[in-house]
C-alpha cells in the first residue's frame, strides 16, 4: 500500500450516539444501545469475543462470502491475516451501510470500543473523526477463521487503523498480530507540537527520557535516519539492533522507559496489555531493547523528535511522527511470527 497522501478526507457527518456500560471482561466498556424497537440489546456480558461469536452467527450465506475467509487465506498481499498497512481495506463492505443490519452494525461497535479502554474512547473517536468522518464511515472488518473452532479473528481496517479480536487464538502474537493507529489532527503536515494530536503525548513521554541521557548516551540513541516506516519485522536475539540498549540505562532512565511503555499500551483493553508484557518477557524484557531516535522527520527543528523506535528481538514500537503520526506494531513472544505489510 502507498503512503495517505492521496485518501480522500470526509466532512465530520454526525452519526448516532449510543453508549452503555459493559462488565464481565470488557473493562467496563462502552456499546451502543438500541435505537429502533426492532433492534436486538446487546447484553452486557458480551465481551468483544463474544460478539464477534455472535456476529458470525448472524451473518447470511451472501455476507460470509464477502468478509469471511479460512484461516489461512492468502492473496497477492499474502497472508492477509497478518497484513498490516497503514490505510488500506481488507473488504469492500463499510462498516455503517446496508451490508450491516442494525443489530450487526451494534456488534461491530460494541466489539471495536471493547478492544480499548474505557478511558480512551472519547480520543478514538476523535481520531476517527478527523481522518475518516468518523466511526464506521470507511472502515471495514474481515473474519478469519470460525468462532468456536478453536482459531478465529476479526480485524478492522481503515485509514490510520488496523486492530484485531483474535480470542487468544493467534498463536505468539499480541493483539492478535500487527496493528496500526495513526492520527493527523490538523491536516496531513502537522506543526512541530502536533495540536490536538492523541496520540502526540506518547512522543513527549519518550522524548523525556531522551532528555534523561548523557552525552555518550544520546550519541548512541540518536541516528542520522529512520527506517522505512513498514520495516517492522522482527530482528530476533542476533539481529543488529540501532540504537542505545535499555539494559545500559540507569535505574531512574529504565523506571521512564516503564513508563513510556506504560503510555504506548494504555488505550487498549486489561487483556492485550498483559499479552504484551507477557510476550516481552519471552524475550528478555526491556533490557534485551534498544531505543533510538531519528534526525531526520525533525518538525521545526526544535530537536523535539517526532521520531523513535523502541525494539527487540520480537518487539517493534515504531513512532513516526513527521509528517503526522503514524505508528506501527507488532509484538510477538517469537521472532520466528512472520508479518506481512505495505506503507
Amino acid at each position: 500500500m502507498t503512503a495517505d497522501r492521496s485518501c480522500d478526507w470526509c466532512d465530520g457527518v454526525t452519526r448516532r450516539r449510543f453508549v452503555q456500560t459493559v462488565g464481565a471482561g470488557v473493562a467496563a466498556a462502552t456499546m451502543p444501545r438500541v435505537l429502533l424497537a426492532e433492534e436486538k440489546t446487546v447484553k452486557p456480558s458480551d465481551g468483544p469475543e463474544n460478539l464477534v461469536a455472535k456476529l458470525y452467527e448472524s451473518l447470511n450465506p451472501e455476507q460470509k462470502k464477502e468478509i469471511c475467509f479460512a484461516w489461512d487465506h492468502t492473496d497477492d498481499r499474502g497472508l492477509l491475516r497478518l497484513h498490516v498497512s497503514n490505510n488500506w481495506h481488507i473488504t469492500k463492505p463499510v462498516v455503517v451501510s446496508p451490508f450491516f443490519t442494525s443489530d450487526q452494525q451494534q456488534m461491530i461497535e460494541a466489539m471495536f470500543f471493547g478492544l480499548y479502554h474505557p478511558e480512551w474512547h472519547d480520543r478514538i473517536k476523535k481520531q476517527l473523526k478527523d481522518d475518516a468522518g468518523g466511526y464506521g464511515k470507511a472502515q471495514n472488518i474481515a473474519i478469519f477463521g470460525e468462532p468456536g473452532s478453536g482459531k478465529f479473528e476479526l480485524v478492522m481496517t481503515g485509514r490510520h487503523l488496523t486492530i484485531r479480536c483474535d480470542g487468544d487464538s493467534t498463536e505468539h502474537f499480541a493483539f492478535g498480530g500487527p496493528i496500526f493507529y495513526g492520527h493527523a489532527a490538523q491536516g496531513f503536515d502537522e506543526k512541530p507540537d502536533h495540536p490536538g494530536n492523541v496520540f502526540w503525548p506518547q512522543a513527549l513521554k519518550a522524548n523525556k527520557l531522551f532528555e534523561m541521557l548523557d552525552g555518550t548516551q544520546r550519541k548512541v540513541a540518536l541516528l542520522p535516519y529512520e527506517p522505512d516506516e513498514s520495516e517492522v519485522h522482527f530482528q530476533g536475539k542476533d539481529g543488529d539492533l540501532p540504537g542505545l540498549r535499555v539494559g545500559e540505562m540507569s535505574a531512574d532512565q529504565k523506571s521512564h522507559l516503564k513508563e513510556v511503555l506504560g503510555t504506548l499500551v494504555e488505550p487498549y483493553r486489561d487483556s492485550d496489555r498483559a499479552e504484551v508484557e507477557k510476550c516481552l518477557d519471552a524475550q528478555g524484557g526491556l533490557d534485551e531493547c534498544r531505543l533510538s531516535f531519528y534526525e531526520t522527520g525533525d518538525i521545526g527543528e526544535d530537536k523535539v523528535w517526532d521520531n523513535w523506535r523502541l525494539e527487540g528481538p520480537s518487539f517493534v514500537w515504531y513512532f513516526r511522527g513527521a509528517p503526522h503520526v503514524h505508528v506501527w506494531v507488532n509484538v510477538a513472544d517469537s521472532s520466528e511470527a512472520k508479518v506481512t505489510t505495505a506503507g
